[in-house]
């Protein structure tokens, strides 16, 4: 009986995915010239097939999968700047996703420390956090490559910018959160300040941290692709906006495809990651 309800999710999540397959099979099936009025202009410049409606505008599923299977079988060729495969593409975003990541992890945890131990170190602070927490990232782009320079760079700070809060509010709120006997043992036993925060403060709100780190590497993923569309040149942002300058929708699916799984594959890891560090209660 267990076993046969382990199965029951995954069974249902087959079937969704062949109905909405089917749906979009659908669709997409081919409609005569009278009918074919969506998207009519777009179809025109597609190919005669489309604006005839012999073929659908919008890809099939068999068109997508054909693409994938492309992208696969040479997913990191490079033709030049407007060329190249879809893991160069995405090895770019995801270099610039964990750069800029990895320095508001270093600003935030500590600055988040300080906030949750010291109540006038987060009084100082609030009006600051308050104030910048509510603007878009993607604000701060013209400002960057005003001072940088450099559009890659550029997107590193702006991935720094959306990285930083979720990371610094959850520490400070699992820091100040950690049970007052547990500080008054640590006091009792005359521990140094030092040692009380890596052997009982960091223990006991890790949890809480790595839930806003996780929160910030999906907000950083879904802010680079943004990013890169503004700013071009290189990442999967930049190749869905030139696939859509070149009229490939088929493209621009597959990338959707992508950076979902890339996505997934991120929070999945940081999920891992938090069990890690997680107590049993």
């Amino acid at each position: 009986m267990n076993r046969l309800l382990s199965w029951r999710a995954p069974l249902l999540s087959l079937i969704v995915f062949l109905l909405l397959i089917g749906v979009w099979h659908a669709l997409t099936l081919p409609r005569s010239s009278a009918v074919q009025t969506v998207g009519s202009e777009y179809a025109a410049l597609v190919g005669a097939e489309a604006s005839t409606g012999q073929k659908s505008a919008f890809p099939s599923p068999g068109d997508v999968g054909s693409k994938i299977l492309e992208h696969l079988r040479e997913p990191f060729y490079d033709r030049g700047p407007n060329d190249k495969g879809i893991g160069i593409q995405l090895g770019y975003s995801i270099a610039r996703v964990l750069l800029g990541y990895l320095l508001a992890a270093l600003v935030a945890i500590p600055i988040g420390f300080l906030i949750g131990m010291s109540p006038t170190v987060y009084r100082a602070l609030d009006p600051y956090i308050q104030v910048l927490k509510p603007i878009s990232p993607l604000a701060w782009m013209p400002l960057a490559l005003f001072t940088l320079k450099d559009s890659s760079v550029s997107a590193i700070f702006v991935i720094f910018i959306c990285s930083l809060w979720p990371m610094l509010i959850n520490t400070a709120f699992g820091v100040s959160s950690v049970r007052r006997e547990w500080l008054n043992v640590s006091r009792t036993l005359e521990v140094g300040h030092l040692r009380t925060a890596f052997r009982v403060i960091l223990p006991a709100a890790a949890p809480t941290i790595m839930t806003g780190m996780r929160i910030s590497i999906s907000i950083a993923w879904l802010v680079i692709v943004a990013a890169e569309m503004l700013v071009g040149g290189t990442g999967i942002g930049y190749f869905v906006w030139n696939e859509w300058n070149n009229l490939s929708i088929t493209n621009i699916i597959t990338a959707i495809l992508a950076i979902g799984l890339v996505g997934m594959l991120l929070d999945l890891m940081m999920a891992k990651l938090t069990k890690l560090v997680t107590f049993p209660e």
